[in-house]
């Protein structure tokens, strides 16, 4: 007897922890944060419930194409060198790459080297001019890496762990496109299409000149012969106007890359005015250190984009930190910061369909979703009642704890509601009195045997068990691999629909078994309501 006050008293404690979680759902979240009895989190909302943004962004794929094109070329320039020949000219156009040869036998040279990459294969030449593609393996392999370098950059930017979206959905969609989703009834559109459309890559490069324009710059007297080589124009311009502001004089190849920080975050200067904190790794801070000690006096760009932001004087060797200035808003800043810590994106991107979900939509879903489950749940419970009397009593008792439990275990895991996760709680109230009508479906045939109801009791559990498992853990197999494959709303059916299973499990095998001995228990009665 004291083993099963026990177990009665632990039953009844998880009930009540998870009726707590549950019911804290409908008090106002402002009411919950500032409660110490409550937690701060409730049942999180996908997108159909909450409203917010969908987009299917294409994915430029083939400068994934062409950036392989010229790594190849750059590979030729060195290969040429070491070898004793070298290119007569060479150059990436479309998605050829165009090799002259000083001679036949430096071309047939270039062309076993292009056989060696395993990637090259010749479209088009004659004599010394050779043109070549990619291969189709290749191609392959190289959208392919770069579909996954930009889902990798895009998750990283959205649900990035200080300013990011939670439950947001970054997922492929088809082969050269992404399925973005960001839940939420006042997201800043413009704010997060802007997130989307910067690249990110970051440059540091050593100042050659600068002038108020760059009409200016070009004009100066010992630019008569044109810019040096290797060298290119970049301003710095007004946000809000685009206003040039400053035309610098930098080097195509720059001293150091953003793909060498470790972190960054918003800061203040000594006016309080928002800045980006950045810092290296060990191999960034070395090579920045050693850039800052020998141009010491020095203007160093800090260009983002193709867009200078500052250009500060060097006063002294920089080893692993920086600060970003730009004339930046807070939030300008925290976003540049987002984008600096989720790296630069590879390949750009263009929104080809954009939809704004209002919240009222998603409040009318929950109205609908609710009213279709509770009146799922009564006719459930209506019809236990009056098929099996006394035990459907408990079958109601059992399935309506079973509910409670089941949204305050996702209220406690933060599990996020969707449409078809309403749908999968519907799907659950049908699967909880499947359970039930097993298990007391065997007790009548142990009844008609001439079993006594105690006996008949534990036989009908003991022999409902096995199918009621073998139901649970194929259906809970199709839901790990709905959750693992599927999309925003599909994965929100696959959670609900998990968390439900072990819900009815419970239900079905614990709380009414604890009914049926509490009564009829141990007393030697001849008859059972079922």
């Amino acid at each position: 007897m004291t083993v099963f006050r026990w177990r009665v008293g632990l039953i009844v404690a998880l009930v009540l922890l998870f009726t707590h979680y549950a019911a804290s759902n409908f008090v106002p979240k402002e009411t919950r944060i500032h409660s110490p009895l409550l937690p701060d989190e409730g049942l999180r909302l996908g997108l159909d419930l909450q409203g917010g943004i969908h987009w299917v962004l294409g994915v430029k794929l083939e400068e994934a194409e062409k950036q392989e094109l010229e790594f190849l070329r750059g590979n030729l320039e060195t290969v040429s060198k070491d070898d004793g020949y070298a290119p007569k000219s060479s150059k990436v156009d479309g998605i050829r790459l165009i090799v002259a040869g000083e001679n036949a036998a430096d071309a047939e040279k270039i062309h076993e080297w292009a056989s060696k990459t395993g990637e090259l294969e010749k479209v088009a030449g004659d004599g010394s001019d050779l043109e070549f593609a990619l291969t189709k393996h290749a191609v392959t392999n190289v959208r392919k890496r770069g579909m996954d370098q930009v889902l990798e950059v895009l998750r990283r930017r959205i649900e990035d762990p200080v300013k990011g979206v939670q439950d947001s959905v970054v997922t492929r969609q088809g082969d050269d496109r992404v399925l973005v989703q960001i839940p939420g009834g006042n997201v800043d559109r413009e704010r997060a299409r802007e997130m989307l459309r910067v690249t990110g890559f970051l440059e540091f490069k050593m100042v050659r000149d600068s002038a108020a324009t760059e009409e200016l710059l070009r004009a100066n007297p010992k630019y008569k012969d044109g810019l040096p080589p290797d060298t290119m124009v970049v301003t710095e311009r007004d946000k809000e106007t685009d206003r040039v502001l400053q035309a610098y004089l930098l080097p195509v190849q720059a001293a150091v890359t953003g793909d060498k920080l470790s972190d960054a975050r918003v800061d203040f200067d000594r006016q309080g005015r928002p800045v980006v904190a950045f810092a290296f790794n060990d191999e960034g801070a070395k090579i920045f250190g050693e850039v800052t000690g020998s141009n010491i006096g020095q203007r160093l760009a800090i260009v983002l984009d193709q867009r200078v932001y500052s250009a500060p004087v060097v006063r002294s060797r920089i080893m692993g930190r920086g600060q970003i200035e730009g004339r930046f808003s807070p939030q300008e800043a925290a976003d540049l910061a987002v984008v600096l810590r989720s790296g630069s994106l590879p390949i750009p991107v263009q929104i080809e369909e954009e939809r704004t979900i209002g919240p009222a939509l998603g409040a009318d879903s929950i109205r609908h979703g609710a009213q279709a489950s509770i009146a799922s749940l009564i006719a459930v419970l209506v019809f236990a009642l009056v098929y099996y009397r006394m035990s459907g009593l408990y079958a109601t008792i059992a399935i309506s704890v079973g509910m409670i439990m089941i949204v305050g275990l996702m209220s406690m895991t933060g599990a996020t509601l969707t449409m078809p996760g309403i749908a999968g709680l519907v799907l659950t109230v049908g699967m909880a009195i499947d359970g039930n009508v097993m298990i007391f479906e065997r007790i009548r045939e142990e009844l008609r045997r001439g079993k006594t109801p105690r006996a008949s009791i534990r036989a009908g559990f003991s022999r409902a068990l096995p199918p009621i498992l073998d139901g649970h853990i194929t259906t809970m197999i199709t839901a790990i691999v709905l959750y693992e494959y599927g999309t925003g709303p599909i994965k929100g059916f696959a959670v609900s629909l998990a968390i439900g299973l072990v819900g009815t499990v419970f239900q079905a095998l614990v709380i009414n078994r604890m009914l049926y001995e509490i009564y009829p228990g141990n007393r030697p009665v001849t008859t059972l309501s079922i």
